[in-house]
C-alpha cells in the first residue's frame, strides 16, 4: 500500500474518532475506549511498523531543524510523523473529554477545544487548560 493511501486511511480513522468525541464523547464507550484507546492504539501500531520498517533509509535525525527536514524527506517517515500527530492529538482530545466530564465542565464548552486540538493540537490543549483553570482555579491534574 502506498504512503498516500495509508495517509488517507489514517486521516479517515482519526476523523471518525474526532466525530465520536464531539457527538458521543460523554458516552461511556466513547472517550474511554474507542478514542482513548482503540483508535490511538491502532494508529500507534502502524506508526511503530513504519518506524521499524523505514528508519535508517535516509539521513537525518532530531538534532537540528535541517536534520528533521532531511529525515522527513523520506515519505514513509513523513507519514510516520503525521501519524504520530494523529494518535497523540486524538488521545489528548479524549483526555480533555474525560477530564471535563469529571470536573463537570459542559461538553458544549469542550467542543471548541476538541475542534482546535484536532486542527492545531497544542492550541486546543491550551484553550482547554484555560477553561479548566477558570473552572477549577487550578492547573493541577489528578492522576
Amino acid at each position: 500500500m502506498s504512503p498516500e493511501r495509508l495517509f488517507s486511511l489514517c486521516n479517515s480513522l482519526a476523523l471518525i474518532g474526532w466525530l465520536i468525541l464531539i457527538f458521543a464523547g460523554r458516552m461511556r464507550w466513547a472517550a474511554r475506549l474507542v478514542t482513548g484507546a482503540i483508535i490511538p492504539l491502532l494508529i500507534a501500531i502502524l506508526y511503530a511498523y513504519l518506524i521499524a520498517a523505514h528508519w535508517g533509509e535516509t539521513r537525518g535525525g532530531f538534532g537540528s531543524l535541517d536534520a528533521v527536514a532531511t529525515l522527513f524527506s523520506n515519505r514513509w517517515l513523513l507519514l510516520a510523523g503525521w501519524i504520530h500527530y494523529l494518535a497523540f492529538d486524538l488521545f489528548i482530545g479524549s483526555w480533555e473529554t474525560r477530564d471535563a466530564e469529571a470536573l463537570g465542565i459542559s461538553h458544549f464548552i469542550v467542543i471548541p477545544c476538541l475542534a482546535l486540538t484536532f486542527m492545531f493540537g497544542p492550541a486546543g490543549l491550551l484553550l482547554y487548560f484555560l477553561i479548566r483553570a477558570a473552572r477549577t482555579r487550578s492547573l493541577a491534574i489528578k492522576m
